[in-house]
């Protein structure tokens, strides 16, 4: 029953509730300077992003992240929250990384004072919120309480798939933020600064995975699948509207592609797993 885990399990504490409300606050603006106005990040966002495609894709990344945190936040317990705080907190530490290893790419000094007050919001974002998230951690994993399974297992070939998806993920995230030549490797062009950006959301989506796989629970991969759903839409329109920035003729691409399709064929099977099978005591479940 889902008030099982209500009874049994620890509740977030008000640190990690306030951390996930910021982050959600903030995506939606991030989401509507990358996503919407891909091709005037120089106007009007913390630095230039090129090719636009490259800032449709985070844009996508945020909006899926903004129904994560959402999710998250309506769950009663840590246990449901745990994969989107910890999603969060890998990017946002990969994203600081990322920043202070560019910070002359950004608009700190621009001439504008929308792209530097962007520039300058971005800069303070990731300075206090990792560090935040990092301090209210311990004091949520102290929190009486367990975090017991609430549903059935995930299946055979459903966790499977998204332990593949796990290594994918978190190999291509580390390899685009550590070796330059695996740049060239991409669908399409990158500077340092945008793979590195490009892995930060690798890197968070490959540890949720991660999580998802170790969880084994039905119940709880339900806000994960929902954003599986949301990224692979947003990223399959965000290959449509920027085609031409896409090298067609190479093999990377349709890679990618499968790979976005495998990422909304996973999330809507989560999603329908979870609705044929109703949540009740794990005790007796298979996998």
């Amino acid at each position: 029953m889902p008030g099982a885990e209500a009874v049994a399990g620890r509740s977030q504490v008000a640190g990690v509730r306030l951390l996930l409300v910021v982050f959600a606050v903030l995506t939606p603006v991030a989401t509507t300077q990358l996503l919407v106005f891909s091709r005037r990040t120089a106007e009007g966002f913390a630095w230039t992003v090129q090719p636009p495609l490259t800032a449709a894709f985070l844009g996508a990344g945020y909006a899926a992240g903004f129904v994560l945190v959402v999710l998250s936040l309506r769950a009663r317990t840590w246990g449901s929250a745990r994969v989107g705080y910890v999603t969060v907190l890998v990017f946002a530490l990969a994203a600081l990384a990322a920043t202070l290893l560019h910070l002359d790419r950004f608009h700190l000094a621009a001439a504008g004072a929308v792209p530097r007050a962007a520039a300058w919001g971005w800069l303070a974002v990731y300075v206090v919120v990792p560090v935040a998230m990092l301090a209210v951690l311990p004091g949520q994993l102290r929190a009486p309480g367990g975090d017991p399974r609430s549903g059935p297992h995930l299946g055979r070939v459903l966790r499977t798939a998204l332990g593949a998806h796990a290594v994918v993920l978190t190999a291509a995230g580390a390899a685009l933020f550590t070796l330059p030549a695996a740049r060239g490797l991409w669908p399409w062009t990158l500077t340092p600064l945008t793979a590195r950006a490009v892995a930060s959301w690798l890197l968070a989506l490959g540890l949720a995975a991660v999580l998802v796989v170790v969880d084994d629970d039905l119940h709880r991969l339900q806000p994960a699948a929902a954003t599986y759903v949301v990224l692979g839409v947003l990223q399959l329109a965000v290959l449509v509207r920027f085609r031409e920035d896409v090298a067609w003729a190479r093999t990377s691409p349709w890679v990618y592609l499968l790979a976005v399709l495998s990422v909304l064929a996973l999330g809507t099977a989560g999603l329908l797993g979870a609705r044929r099978r109703p949540v009740r005591p794990a005790v007796g479940a298979g996998r």
